[in-house]
């Protein structure tokens, strides 16, 4: 679906993109990690065909992205950071307004809205909408035309956990149907559940790409903590996880029956990220 070789990008002299390098396969959900201002905006607006002036090779469907005509966006879906919605008109005007811009037959708007659900408040206006409403009605948005390939830049953000989970299982529905995903995240959670195979950008540069599993076990220091009681007071231990059996204190509590708790601690898809770069997602 999308090879992109040695891509490079500069707004000014200086150069913002370095030869990054990625391919993504049909049916798989890529996503773009890294801190503000690395790259991961740019590089979703070369491959939509919005930034031309690049170097290397971007092709997605089997054409050079600066090549793209009209045609490239029936089958495409984007959604934006910040919603992009007509805020005079209600929910349910916004989208057959921008299903009317495509060719493809629409999806059922009023089955879309209440999946995720806004159909009680179908017919209120955008405008008086509250930011998670807005983010709702602004990924369904994108769906509306059944396209194959989807951008989705932080489709998440300023969901409250319960309509958070009904957005990811979506992007799975679509992902189960054979569609692409390239997604932008800050949240790590929303990577470890929803992502095939993670991008670290940082510095307009490609530091690392693998599942996420993969990448944690790469940086994997696993390790048994366990908490007991001594002198009326809760403490903590800790031990490698390959060495347990070599744990003196864990041994006798055990024989003793006298843990509190006990569970594995490994380490978290953002502890691999600040590992390999150095840096912090913001």
């Amino acid at each position: 679906m999308i090879s992109v070789r040695d891509l490079s990008f500069s707004y000014t002299r200086a150069p913002f993109l370095h030869d990054i390098s990625f391919e993504v396969g049909d049916g798989e959900i890529l996503g773009f990690l890294g801190p503000s201002g690395a790259g991961k905006s740019t590089l979703q607006k070369i491959l939509i065909g919005m930034l031309k002036h690049y170097g290397g090779s971007a092709v997605v469907d089997g054409r050079e992205a600066r090549l793209q005509g009209g045609d490239y966006y029936e089958r495409i879906g984007i959604v934006f950071e910040f919603p992009t919605l007509y805020e005079k008109l209600t929910a349910r005007q916004n989208l057959r307004f921008f299903s009317s811009l495509y060719r493809t037959p629409p999806r059922d708007i009023d089955a879309m809205l209440e999946a995720v659900g806004l159909l009680p408040s179908a017919d209120q206006k955008a405008g008086e909408y509250s930011k998670g409403m807005k983010s709702r009605l602004n990924f369904i948005k994108a769906l509306l035309h059944n396209p194959a390939l989807l951008f989705l830049d932080e489709p998440t953000s300023g969901l409250d956990p319960t309509n958070a989970q009904v957005i990811k299982q979506m992007i799975l529905t679509e992902r189960a149907k054979g569609k692409t995903v390239l997604l932008t995240t800050h949240n790590m959670q929303d990577a470890t559940e929803l992502c095939d195979r993670v991008a670290f950008i940082v510095d307009g540069e490609l530091r690392a790409l693998d599942t996420p599993r993969n990448l944690i076990l790469r940086k994997a220091v696993s390790e048994v903590a366990y908490t007991y009681l001594e002198d009326g007071r809760e403490r903590e231990g800790v031990c490698d996880i390959r060495a347990t059996r070599d744990d003196a204190l864990l041994n006798r509590l055990i024989a003793e029956n006298r843990l509190q708790t006990i569970h594995s601690r490994e380490q978290t898809l953002g502890d691999v990220f600040m590992d390999i770069t150095g840096r912090v997602l913001s």
